[in-house]
């Protein structure tokens, strides 16, 4: 058995990596992938086959994909361009014979409003048409989304536009955890997981830091507008920043919320909120 998977230089890939290991896969029936093969010379030290394979390379992608029984697809990051990228990988896995792809998609995909959904959407829709057996990991939002920011909350609190909002988010690890479960499991073929932890809103993220540091921490709610004013103020870029108000807006409207389909393919509750704030702190 050969599992592939993309984006191991990354975050998540690397860590599925991981968690395939953890679970007693043979180092070399796992072949690694990414753009720069140098950054995976520690899996290679390890015996995990690691391959250059780039979105943007068809050819790349063919010779990565050949004799790969199942394939990790970790969705791009390159926001926009996805979409492309993302047909080259499933017209590679379609040429290959891949016998099943794992797809890394977005919460509530196929009903979300966020802009960041419309291209997991019409990812899921290509994978579908192209009649390779597939299983959806719709994930909810990191928590390293918050737990990365906490000496900022410390400095000027949180600041959004959820309102009373729950967001499922999950670490990383977890999210690689369950993958890691699929890819390794029987019968997974034709199923879709909502993935994500229990359910917070970003008062309660406040609420949690405070408790956790003595602190003062509170939770300022933004109009959609003002909070991307807030964030390319900030610094941040206005494309980068309006996409992330978006996500706050699908945040408030409940696009973020998930059942629990984590805690189930793990055996376990997933990381808590407290939990990760106590382990960033």
């Amino acid at each position: 058995m050969s599992i592939v998977v993309t984006g191991a230089t990354g975050h998540l890939g690397r860590l599925i990596v991981e968690a395939l290991l953890d679970r007693g896969v043979p180092a070399g029936q796992i072949v690694a992938l990414g753009r720069d093969v140098d950054r995976l010379a520690g899996l290679a030290e390890r015996g995990v086959v690691t391959q250059r394979a780039d979105y943007d390379d068809p050819g790349s992608l063919q010779a990565a994909f050949a004799g790969a029984e199942k394939l990790m697809f970790v969705s791009g990051s390159e926001v926009g361009k996805r979409l492309v990228q993302h047909g080259n990988v499933v017209t590679a896995a379609k040429e290959a014979g891949v016998r099943l792809v794992v797809y890394t998609s977005i919460a509530n995909a196929d009903t979300s409003s966020l802009v960041l959904a419309a291209e997991h959407k019409a990812t899921e829709q290509l994978i579908r048409d192209s009649g390779l057996p597939y299983v959806f990991l719709r994930n909810s939002w990191y928590l390293e989304n918050y737990t990365g920011q906490l000496p900022t909350y410390l400095q000027h609190g949180v600041a959004g536009a959820a309102g009373d909002g729950r967001v499922s988010a999950a670490t990383r690890a977890d999210y690689a955890a369950a993958a890691a479960e699929v890819l390794t499991a029987e019968g997974q073929a034709g199923k879709v997981y909502e993935l994500g932890g229990a359910p917070f809103t970003l008062t309660e993220l406040a609420a949690e830091i405070s408790r956790q540091t003595g602190g003062t921490v509170s939770y300022l709610d933004l109009p959609v507008d003002k909070y991307t004013e807030l964030l390319v103020a900030a610094g941040l870029p206005e494309g980068y920043a309006a996409v992330l108000a978006d996500g706050d807006r699908g945040l408030a409207q409940g696009e973020l919320e998930v059942g629990d389909d984590l805690a189930r393919l793990l055996g376990r509750t997933p990381t808590t909120l407290a939990e990760a704030i106590r382990a960033a702190l």
